[in-house]
């Protein structure tokens, strides 16, 4: 009966109350108009105004914790030196504001040294993918013309045979590398010594440099499921906006309940997204940063290593991709561990079950988080939590206040009416500069300051948004539209399904067939025909995949979370 009757009263308050409530004048979340490209645009007035200011904040936190890896443990009084000692270092020996700084290693305490150094000098930092091969490392550093290049030991060891076709670059640091790499490269150890005597560098000022808030500061390359990866330009504004939309969206779910907006308070949260992708780098370091909170590294995923360490490090939030979330609930000894900190599991670059949306709150007691963004958009533009994302848990929620989204058709000319599904439109001051080098590129995907998305979405009444397909990978059957969503929601709901992607199979009358390849939760069974009558008790007969193939493991997906449907393909060959 109380639940029946809090389920009647919400929300207590509706989105755009809570807007003018929280971004009136003089509110933290205040909004004003600038010029960015030659476009207005809503900002928030109180974003820092560019990376180095965020950097001066972040130190006021002294002998607090910022980040952990195993048995380093980094203080922010540390990270600040450190930075300082870099910054310092690479002035000296060249670099300079513009000049463009690859850094490719997993998530180690030097990754965000090495990212401020680089910013706080005004140059341009190409955070590369950790998975990719050699030959695609060599692209990436070629491609951006980059002049400097920090590894850490597993990498400088895949991109060593390419050492001689990496363009301009004139230095390699490697950091935490093996006995013979300094014939190759300098050890960064050198410079800042271990993390764990960071506190005693000198405190020394960072080099004076004037830096605006829409110069440009990262070049993230596209996941690059399918084509050649392609450089978006992100400015300091870009990166900065993420802070107060994180803020806002963690504001309003209070609003919603009815409840006060309590003062901000720093979080512990278990990072396991790469630092290369820009919900990790953006979404999640910058609000880090700006909020005083404690990031914890692994090495690499495990469950029950997380586990551990929720329970010794009081994790409050964690998250990454669904696949996560479910690994941890499904866990055979997940009640063996005190998770009675975690407050938060958001998740982004996939597809969620509804079914994962209630669980999380109903088997682990926190809240579920999810939202949309891109490489191009610099992660946030859609927020989604608490009970809204209970409440539409096919939703990736309403846009931020400072972004606009529209559905747009086909040719990118009319604007479609509510509930239609079309192609997903976005703008904001979180939209990026330009693609790398791609004039072409960039004019058929920034449009007087919107990105066309590329993915098929649809807006209710209120603003929700919800996410249909990418644009690609709509399975058109004998005319007729699947969103492969819609069906991999409907499969994932099935209790014995952990992981699911829908892909087109190719057939000579009717164009594409949908099929199915899942994987199933620990110790769980079910046929591919009660797959197939659990898909068509819920959608159009048409929707029913005509097959459906088992992995013993979970899907392939690239860095950034994404399913490689093009691989999935060959298992139906």
């Amino acid at each position: 009966m109380g639940e029946a009757v809090q389920r009647a009263k919400w929300p207590a308050m509706s989105l755009q109350e809570v807007e003018r409530r929280l971004c009136a004048p003089g509110m933290p979340f205040e909004m004003e108009e600038v010029v960015i490209r030659g476009v207005p645009t809503r900002v928030w007035k109180n974003a820092p105004p560019h990376l180095v200011a965020l950097l001066e904040h972040a130190r006021s936190f002294g002998d607090r914790e910022f980040c952990v890896l195993e048995d380093d443990r980094v203080t922010y009084a540390g990270f600040y030196r450190a930075v300082a000692c870099l910054a310092q270092y690479m002035a000296q020996n060249g670099v300079s504001k513009g000049d463009r700084i690859a850094l490719v290693m997993r998530n180690l305490p030097e990754w965000p040294v090495i990212f401020f150094a680089s910013v706080a000098l005004g140059a341009i930092v190409v955070p590369l993918n950790g998975w990719w091969t050699g030959g695609e490392l060599q692209f990436g550093i070629v491609d951006s013309g980059s002049k400097w290049l920090f590894v850490d030991g597993e990498r400088l060891a895949r991109i060593a045979p390419h050492r001689d076709a990496l363009g301009a670059i004139e230095r390699v640091l490697v950091a935490r590398g093996g006995a013979g790499d300094s014939a190759i490269a300098e050890p960064l150890e050198g410079v800042l010594g271990a993390p764990s005597a960071w506190g005693t560098l000198p405190d020394d000022p960072l080099p004076p440099v004037d830096i605006a808030s829409d110069d440009p500061a990262t070049i993230f390359y596209t996941s690059g499921t399918t084509g050649t990866p392609k450089g978006a330009l992100g400015s300091h504004r870009n990166l900065t906006t993420n802070i107060l939309s994180g803020g806002y969206a963690g504001a309003r779910g209070f609003l919603r309940r009815g409840e006060a907006v309590p003062e901000p308070t720093p979080r512990t949260m278990l990072t396991v997204i790469p630092l290369f992708h820009v919900t990790a780098c953006s979404a999640t370091l910058m609000g880090t940063l700006a909020s005083g909170s404690k990031l914890i590294f692994m090495r690499k995923w495990d469950a029950t290593a997380a586990l551990k360490l929720i329970e010794r490090e009081k994790v409050s939030v964690t998250g990454g991709v669904p696949t996560i979330a479910w690994q941890i609930l499904e866990h055979p000894d997940r009640d063996k561990y005190d998770l009675s900190s975690l407050e938060s599991i958001s998740y982004g670059g996939a597809p969620s079950a509804p079914e994962l949306v209630r669980r999380i709150q109903s088997d682990l007691g926190a809240m579920p988080g999810n939202g949309w963004g891109m490489t191009e958009t610099m992660a946030t533009v859609t927020s989604h939590s608490g009970e809204d994302y209970l409440h539409r848990p096919e939703s990736c929620g309403p846009a931020v206040p400072v972004s606009d989204l529209k559905i747009m058709d086909a040719a990118g000319e009319q604007e479609l009416p509510v509930g239609e599904v079309g192609e997903l439109w976005a703008r904001g001051p979180q939209i990026v500069i330009e693609y790398w080098n791609r004039p072409d590129a960039t004019a058929e995907t920034f449009v007087d300051g919107w990105v066309r998305t590329g993915d098929l979405a649809r807006l209710d009444e209120e603003g929700f948004c919800y996410i249909a397909d990418r644009a690609k990978d709509v399975i058109i059957r004998g005319g007729e539209n699947i969103y492969s969503s819609e069906v991999e929601n409907i499969l994932y709901a099935h209790p014995a399904v952990s992981d699911a992607a829908l892909i087109g199979l190719p057939h000579r009358i009717l164009g594409e067939e949908p099929a199915a390849v899942v994987h199933l939760s620990p110790g769980m069974s079910v046929s591919e025909g009660e797959l197939q009558d659990h898909v068509r008790q819920h959608l159009a007969a048409f929707k029913v995949p005509v097959r459906v193939h088992f992995c013993a493991e979970t899907l392939p997906r690239n860095a950034n979370g994404k399913i490689l449907k093009r691989e999935l393909k060959a298992l139906f060959a």
